[in-house]
């Protein structure tokens, strides 16, 4: 009775010309598996490497003397800008002289006394030596004689010094730069009376090349440094200490160390109170407006060891989970794996891989979110130095180069990875239904 109604539907369906739409519902829809995700891979870039250990320090001045007034006096003159550069020796202040001057007169003139008083015993002495020996005078008058004479060649070295020190005073009120460098402002102004009581500071000065660098080693740092010094010292070197290390430097508004030194002093023992040992170095800060100030925050760096082949990796492709730092790696049949693995420092733009990857593997660079583990991709390689720092500060890609390899292959995260390899739409569900065919006008009541 069914098939005999379908037989029935059939008929009327053809003489209305619909019979495709029949056999159009008829058809039975089947799964197609979709394409690959496309990812881009590259291969670790392996080179030397140096490990830095990095610091923060304050800068300080290689010296800073003041100049005070050595002698009491009215300050009469100043014979320097305020700022500027002074060498050593160079005159600062003037104070009155006056009085100084008179002292060296007196103490010239009572040289001069002592002198005579000198000349006159030592000729006495000499007319008693001569009339002992004829027996016209006593033992007791020569000696008398000889004393006198000894007490006015004391009193010649006495006044001698007493001129020395007037001297030296008249020279003090001429106040010289004790150093090389910047001197200050002037801390006193003319016609004070300065030096009385007391020594008044009258100005400083500061030198500025070199600057030293103080900086805090934390305890970690500096059991690692021991360690590796113990084992580079040489035998005949008990104590298997460094001189001197190189240290690289740069100032808070800096890109990088771009300043050299050397560290020159570190203290004998470590601050147990806060597991550090202070360190000093050394950094050249020539010209009239140096680079460095006393009391600045630096950044310093130091090279610590150089590890040779070491693989590195574009900074994007590192992952981070629950278990720790991962890299997904695209094995040789194209299957997604993750590597956990440990990172070291940034170089030139790439991360320090330590351990977990070999050279010869394969890491997703682009296309993260499309690659899983497990599944099976179709990856494009480029070569990971043209993700340098360097080589895309340097113009060794451009845009258009960033974002695609030789192969066409993109580089940015979500674009399409290879024009060969590019994602075509997918059809519509109205597309994939073909198109009924256009219906025959109906049959009139005469056919």
């Amino acid at each position: 009775m069914r098939a005999k109604r379908r037989r029935r539907v059939a008929a009327l369906l053809g003489l209305l010309g619909l019979s495709p739409l029949l056999s159009a519902c008829e058809e039975q829809n089947t799964y197609v598996a979709p394409p690959a995700p496309k990812v881009t891979a590259a291969r670790p870039l392996v080179q030397d490497v140096t490990e830095y250990l990095e610091f923060t320090g304050t800068t300080v001045a290689y010296a800073r003397v003041e100049v005070p007034a050595r002698v009491p006096g009215v300050l009469r003159s100043l014979h320097f800008e305020v700022g500027t550069p002074v060498n050593e020796g160079e005159l600062l202040f003037t104070i009155d002289p006056v009085e100084y001057e008179a002292q060296v007169q007196a103490a010239e003139a009572e040289l001069a006394r002592a002198e005579a008083r000198r000349t006159e015993t030592a000729k006495a002495l000499e007319r008693a030596e001569t009339l002992i020996k004829r027996g016209n005078i006593s033992q007791a008058r020569v000696d008398e004689a000889e004393a006198d004479f000894l007490s006015a060649k004391a009193e010649v070295l006495v006044r001698e010094a007493n001129l020395t020190r007037a001297r030296i005073n008249l020279g003090y009120t001429r106040v010289t730069a004790p150093i090389t460098g910047r001197v200050g402002r002037n801390l006193v102004d003319v016609g004070n009376l300065v030096g009385q009581g007391e020594a008044t500071i009258l100005t400083d000065i500061t030198t500025y090349d070199p600057i030293y660098v103080y900086f805090e080693v934390n305890e970690r740092d500096l059991l690692r440094y021991l360690a590796m010094n113990r084992k580079e010292a040489p035998d005949d070197s008990p104590a298997g200490r460094r001189e001197t290390m190189p240290i690289e430097v740069g100032l808070a508004n800096e890109e990088g160390f771009p300043h050299r030194g050397i560290t020159d002093f570190a203290e004998s023992q470590v601050d147990p109170d806060t597991g550090t040992i202070r360190v000093r170095g050394v950094v050249p800060n020539p010209g009239q407006d140096p680079v460095f100030l006393p009391g600045l925050f630096v950044r310093i760096r130091l090279p610590f060891e150089t590890r040779p082949d070491v693989p590195l990796v574009a900074e994007r492709a590192v992952g981070f989970d629950q278990g720790g730092q991962y890299l997904l790696v695209v094995s040789a049949e194209n299957v997604v794996e993750k590597r956990r693995v440990a990172l070291g420092p940034l170089v030139d733009g790439l991360r320090v891989v330590t351990g977990g990857i070999g050279p010869d593997d394969r890491v997703v660079v682009n296309g993260l979110q499309r690659a899983r583990e497990g599944i099976t991709v179709q990856a494009a390689e480029i070569d990971m130095a043209r993700l340098t720092a360097s080589a895309i500060e340097a113009g060794g890609a451009s845009d258009s180069d960033r974002q695609t390899d030789d192969k066409g292959a993109s580089i940015d995260d979500g674009a399409p990875v290879d024009a060969g390899l590019a994602e075509e739409p997918a059809p519509s569900r109205d597309a994939a239904a073909p198109a009924p065919p256009p219906a025959s006008p109906p049959a009139s009541p005469k056919d």
